[in-house]
């Protein structure tokens, strides 16, 4: 719950930096179990605009996870529009929000799982 709330509370609408797998994939469970638990609920009150209501308040930060989990295998996050095209893009998109992130810094930002690895190389000098 922790991650949902994170990604709800700190990055709402924050598409800059990286999401590990696991913020990404704790962020979707929650928000699948909320959205069928308003189902049943709307279900039951023979409405349908609890679920509606829910959907349009999670689109922002949803968008926003998948972006930084994209940044943190380094790709763009214009390639969540790999969604558009009818199962290979979901395919697709399943596959490297599965795949681990990129170890250590790239031009999205430090490495989520490990933020103080680069703490290791200051003060080292080659010679």
């Amino acid at each position: 719950m922790e991650w949902y709330l994170k990604v709800i509370k700190e990055h709402y609408a924050d598409f800059n930096g990286r999401a590990r797998r696991q913020e990404y994939w704790m962020f979707t469970l929650i928000n699948i179990l909320v959205s069928l638990v308003l189902a049943v609920v709307d279900y039951v009150l023979g409405t349908g605009f609890i679920g509606s209501i829910y959907s349009l308040a999670v689109l922002l930060p949803g968008l926003a996870v998948s972006v930084r989990r994209l940044h943190d295998l380094g790709k763009s996050g214009w390639l969540l529009l790999l969604a558009l095209i009818p199962l290979v893009g979901a395919i697709i998109l399943l596959v490297w929000f599965a795949t681990e992130g990129n170890a250590g810094s790239n031009e999205y930002g430090k490495d989520p799982k490990n933020p103080h690895e680069d703490i290791n190389e200051i003060g080292q000098t080659n010679f």
